[in-house]
């Protein structure tokens, strides 16, 4: 299994810009057969930022997911709405239990 978060910071003024891409995505990712959560998420005393919480079966299944065609257009979107350069990805270890 491959878990990730994925987060970043919309700029000033386009917070529901951001929201709506990411919805967007949201729809599109979870139809892939490899994808087995998807769960976009804002902080709570920050609305401006965002952060993904991702699943996939597997690594091929990942990869897949970044080779999809809508996932270059997001971040070709995505880049001039926020603060970082791109996503900042944190892959995860579930535990055992």
């Amino acid at each position: 299994m491959t878990v990730l978060v994925a987060e970043f910071t919309a700029l000033p003024g386009e917070e529901e810009t951001v929201a709506v891409l990411l919805g967007d995505l949201a729809e599109q990712a979870r139809a892939e057969p490899g994808c087995l959560e998807f769960a976009p998420t804002r902080h709570a005393d920050r609305p401006s930022r965002f952060l993904v919480y991702e699943v996939y079966r597997d690594e091929k299944a990942f990869r897949a997911h970044l080779d999809a065609p809508y996932g270059a257009e997001f971040n070709a979107r995505l880049g001039p709405l926020i603060v970082e350069d791109g996503s900042q990805l944190t892959f995860l270890r579930p535990l055992a239990g």
